[in-house]
């Protein structure tokens, strides 16, 4: 049965298509925005369409970015001869948030998983190899999830970095397995980083 109009029931259905969103939350924020003042909803909407047409990945560690290239990659204070390379944005978010990290970052956009059809090259991981080969890097450092698929690409990328001659480490166990980055509280990440080895 439904107890809303068409409008309010597509508001609610959009809320709910966000990840981590249930149908009571879904609902909560639909309302929310329903209570907002125009002008505040207004701004929410043009927030959201002006973040999709200025949003791209920066064309040198794929982050999310307004420019060309992101501020990270863009700081000449980072030590750019060292490059984390993590699974989403998020993770590269949560590393920044230590404050401890100087290097530089490579987005990947996901981890392989022939279970769901990512392959290899379906994540930015050419990219990383052209990378390694421009670039003067000597320390290749991978903060992929520790998860099944986080765990592979981990390989994956082990092997084709060495295969260059360039040192490659791995997070510490510190972060749980099967857990996400985006969800390690700060002291765990450094830790994690603190206690990297070689692969």
């Amino acid at each position: 049965m439904n107890y809303y109009s068409d409008s309010i029931n597509q508001l609610i259905e959009e809320m709910s298509a966000l990840p981590g969103i249930g149908p009571k939350s879904a609902q909560r924020l639909a309302f929310h925005i329903l209570e907002m003042p125009k002008e505040r909803a207004e701004r929410l909407s043009k927030s959201i369409l002006d973040a999709k047409s200025k949003i791209r990945l920066c064309k040198e560690c794929f982050n999310l970015s307004d420019s060309e290239v992101c501020p990270i990659c863009a700081d000449t204070k980072r030590d750019h001869k060292i490059i984390m390379v993590v699974e989403e944005p998020s993770d590269l978010v949560a590393y920044e948030k230590t404050g401890q990290y100087e290097g530089v970052y490579h987005v990947l956009h996901g981890a392989v998983n022939p279970m769901i059809g990512v392959q290899p090259e379906n994540l930015k991981l050419k990219e990383l190899l052209v990378r390694l080969t421009k670039e003067d890097v000597t320390e290749v450092i991978v903060a992929t999830n520790s998860t099944v698929e986080g765990e592979a690409t981990a390989l994956w990328i082990s092997k084709y970095v060495k295969q260059a001659g360039i040192k490659v480490t791995r997070i510490a166990s510190g972060v749980p397995v099967g857990g996400a980055l985006e969800y390690v509280d700060e002291m765990t990440l450094y830790r994690a980083l603190e206690g990297r080895t070689e692969l």
